[in-house]
C-alpha cells in the first residue's frame, strides 16, 4: 500500500478476454476492482479512483471497453448488453479475480455491472454504479417529454448519418455532449482521450453500435439473453448508486427513486453536488470517499 503523499502509479497492459484483446489501466495489488466506462469516455475517466483503489489494498483494473481503441473491434460485432456483461465476467476470470472481487460502472459501464453482478453474483462481493440508474427506476423516465429530449442522441444515433456528423470535425459532437451533460466542467482532457479511442470510423461505428444494438433486434443474439436480462434483476449484493445533481443526460429526480430497485442490506443512493454526468471526473475526492467506503466494508 503506498502512502496519501505518493499515490499508486496507473500502468497499462493487454489481456485476452472472452475472444477479444482488451487494454486496461491498472494500479495495485490485492483483490480485484473492475471498472467499465461509458459513453462517450475511456478508461482514463477512472484515473482518479484507480489509485485511491489501489491505496485501499485493490488490484483495480479499467479497461477500454469493446470497440474503443486501444482494445479491439470484436470481429462478431456484438455490442449488444448482454456481450458486455460476458466481457466483464471474462475479465474477473482474467484478471485471477475470486470472491471478494468488486466491480463499478458508470454509463454503459454501470448497466454491464447491473449484468455482471446479478449473472454471476458469486464473482462480485460489492458493486457501485453511476449515471445510469438501476433499469427499473428509468423505465419510466423513457415516456417523459423531460428525459426524451435529453435522450435525443440515442435515436440520432440509429441513423446512418450519424457516423458522419459525429465523425466530423475532430468529434466536435462529443465535446457538445460532455459541455451539455456536465455543465460548468471543463473536459477537455477526457474528450481528447475519446478522441484517441474514437478517432477511426471503426471504434466510432463500434460506440454508436451499443446504442443499435439497443433497437434493432437484429442485431440481438439470442445466445445472450440471459446475460442481458440479467440487467433487469436486482443486483443481489449491497450496491452504491451515484449520480451528478446536474446531469444533463439523465435527470436526478429519476435516481433519487434507485433505492427501490437495489433491495440488499447495505445498498444507498449518494446524490453529488456540482456535478454531472461525469462525476467521478468532476467531484474525484467525493466520490473516491463514497467508493472506497463502499467497497472495503
Amino acid at each position: 500500500m503506498t502512502s496519501a503523499s505518493t499515490p499508486a502509479a496507473i500502468t497499462d497492459g493487454r489481456i485476452e478476454a472472452n475472444g477479444l484483446n482488451f487494454a486496461y489501466l491498472e494500479a495495485g495489488s490485492g483483490p480485484l476492482a473492475l471498472c467499465l466506462h461509458g459513453f462517450p469516455d475511456t478508461a482514463w475517466g477512472w484515473r482518479h479512483l484507480l489509485p485511491a483503489l489501489a491505496d485501499a489494498g485493490f488490484h483495480a483494473v479499467a479497461p477500454f471497453m469493446r470497440g474503443y481503441a486501444p482494445t479491439a473491434v470484436p470481429a462478431d460485432g456484438h455490442f449488444q448488453i448482454g456481450a458486455m456483461v460476458d466481457d466483464a465476467n471474462a475479465l474477473h476470470d482474467a484478471f485471477g479475480g475470486d470472491g471478494e472481487a468488486v466491480i463499478i460502472g458508470h454509463d454503459w459501464g454501470a448497466m454491464a455491472t447491473y449484468g455482471a453482478a446479478a449473472f454471476a453474483p458469486a464473482r462480485w462481493r460489492r458493486v457501485v454504479t453511476a449515471a445510469v440508474p438501476p433499469l427499473g427506476a428509468v423505465t419510466g423516465a423513457m415516456l417523459t417529454y423531460t428525459q426524451l429530449r435529453r435522450s435525443w442522441y440515442m435515436f440520432f444515433f440509429q441513423n446512418p448519418l450519424a457516423d458522419l456528423v459525429v465523425g466530423m470535425d475532430d468529434l466536435e459532437f462529443i465535446a457538445r455532449l460532455w459541455q451539455d451533460w456536465s455543465p460548468g466542467h471543463d473536459g477537455t482532457e477526457d474528450v481528447n482521450h475519446v478522441r484517441e479511442a474514437l478517432g477511426d470510423p471503426a471504434n466510432l461505428a463500434s460506440a454508436l453500435g451499443y446504442y443499435r444494438a439497443m433497437f434493432q433486434p437484429e442485431l440481438q443474439m439470442p445466445e445472450l439473453q440471459p446475460q442481458q436480462d440479467a440487467c433487469n434483476a436486482p443486483t443481489p449484493q449491497p450496491t452504491l448508486y451515484l449520480h451528478g445533481r446536474t446531469d444533463g443526460c439523465m435527470g436526478v429526480d429519476w435516481a433519487e427513486g434507485a433505492l427501490a430497485f437495489l433491495p440488499a442490506e447495505g445498498s444507498r443512493v449518494e446524490i453529488i453536488e456540482e456535478a454531472g454526468h461525469f462525476l467521478q471526473v468532476e467531484q474525484p475526492a467525493v466520490v473516491n470517499r463514497l467508493i472506497i467506503e463502499h467497497v472495503s466494508r
